[in-house]
């Protein structure tokens, strides 16, 4: 099956699109650094701060669908986005750091080929499945 047939039926990006997105995510997490640096934030509170968007994983404890919404927000564009608007609004350089801190995280998930979940799943995301396929029977 080529490319294109297997994303309409699997509903995620696959071959050179895939890898193209997975590039931009590196850009990214570059971007996103470099904002930091220039900033003056301090390293350590990038290293603390940096997994914080992966704490949205535990709404999977409330189901798939819950831990969908869940992980999808943050690990989204749009909140970091929200927040570095109201930093530069009021002129907060924390909340700029804070949002470069989450944009790296999901510029470096993107990179490793983590995308945005489906309710079928955590495995499942618009980059493709991630994780051990399930084990199929043989048949006898």
């Amino acid at each position: 099956m080529n490319d294109i047939a297997e994303s309409r039926i699997s509903g995620h990006v696959t071959g050179a699109a895939r890898i193209l997105l997975q590039l931009e995510g590196g850009v990214v997490l570059a971007g996103a650094a470099a904002a930091f640096a220039q900033l003056g934030g301090p390293w350590g509170l990038f290293a603390v701060l940096v997994l914080t968007p992966d704490l949205s994983m535990l709404g999977y404890l409330a189901g798939p669908r819950v831990g969908a919404v869940c992980y999808n927000a943050g690990h989204s564009y749009l909140g970091p986005a929200a927040l570095a608007a109201v930093g530069a609004v009021q002129g907060e350089t924390l909340l700029l750091q804070l949002a470069a801190i989450w944009v790296a995280h999901v510029g470096f998930d993107r990179l490793l080929g983590y995308g945005l979940k489906s309710a079928a799943g955590f495995g499942f995301t618009h980059l493709g499945r991630k994780g051990k396929a399930p084990r199929q029977s043989a048949s006898v």
